[in-house]
């Protein structure tokens, strides 16, 4: 990792000497995403959470020197939200990167189509319609917009307006597992049943939906994704009360391999969260 973080230091050094702008958007594009790839490879979660300030730090400069490149922000969006979720407790801190999250997301769908700027000011039954136009090259643009925008109303819970939103990521979410079911490793059914299963039935909720996006997501990674099984755990399990469910998901998440290329360090997170989970599962049940 400090390895890692050298070359990225002295790559941003390097870059403002380069002649043509194009080149230097690719490079930074480039870098932003081997920064995402060595976070999410890496099983070191303290360490990590350490790092990642730096690279957030790095990866806005260059958005402010590539402020159209798509790619760019997206990956920006991205590393900002990873960190709120996870390593950011502080309720005004998560909720003030979630916002420059949801900004780079923004700026990111509006330079890949311009369009798309659009969708912040239709109603929804616009919204619903523009986004039923999405094509399979919009996919990772739309997808990190969703993710985004999910993780900031949860950082403005107490908001109502902001909660009232919930649907629109929610569509667009709806969209790209229309248009590519396995999108994402099955991310976006993870998120999907995530929003089936906030309330119970009785209150709206729609836990047995929620249930068949978790299993597919499962599915899709072939297991490999072991947050899936813990939020499928927490979100469903525990609101149906079905603690054989519960704790059989958790430790199925304590007995995986967690060091899978590309979920190193969700997967680390997860058995920690399962620890906990079942932990208190007596308590709870």
């Amino acid at each position: 990792m400090r390895h890692f973080l050298l070359i990225a230091l002295l790559m941003a050094g390097f870059l403002p000497s380069l002649g043509c702008s194009s080149l230097i958007a690719s490079q930074a594009s480039k870098l932003g995403d081997d920064i995402s790839s060595a976070i999410y490879n890496s099983n070191d979660v303290a360490s990590v959470g350490q790092a990642i300030p730096t690279f957030l730090v790095l990866v806005d400069s260059m958005i402010e020197s590539n402020p159209e490149d798509a790619d760019l922000l997206k990956t920006g969006a991205s590393l900002n939200d990873a960190y709120a979720g996870v390593f950011v407790p502080e309720p005004e801190r998560r909720s003030k990167l979630s916002a420059k999250s949801l900004n780079y997301a923004w700026r990111s769908v509006c330079s890949h189509r311009q369009e798309y700027c659009q969708w912040q000011s239709m109603q929804f039954t616009e919204f619903d319609k523009a986004v039923e136009q999405l094509e399979p090259k919009d996919l990772p643009y739309a997808y990190t917009l969703a993710v985004s925008w999910l993780n900031w109303i949860r950082a403005n819970s107490d908001d109502w307006n902001a909660v009232a939103q919930l649907s629109r990521p929610e569509r667009l979410l709806q969209q790209v597992v229309e248009l590519d079911d396995s999108y994402g490793n099955g991310m976006a059914h993870l998120y999907l049943g995530g929003i089936a299963t906030l309330l119970p039935p009785a209150l709206g909720g729609k836990p047995e939906q929620g249930k068949l996006h978790f299993e597919r997501a499962i599915e899709i990674s072939e297991g490999q994704n072991l947050m899936a099984k813990v939020v499928y755990a927490r979100q469903y399990a525990r609101l149906m009360f079905d603690q054989e469910l519960h704790n059989r998901l958790l430790t199925e998440v304590l007995a995986g391999d967690p060091d899978v290329p590309g979920y190193v360090l969700i997967n680390t997170v997860a058995q920690e969260e399962a620890t906990a989970l079942l932990a208190e599962a007596a308590e709870y049940f």
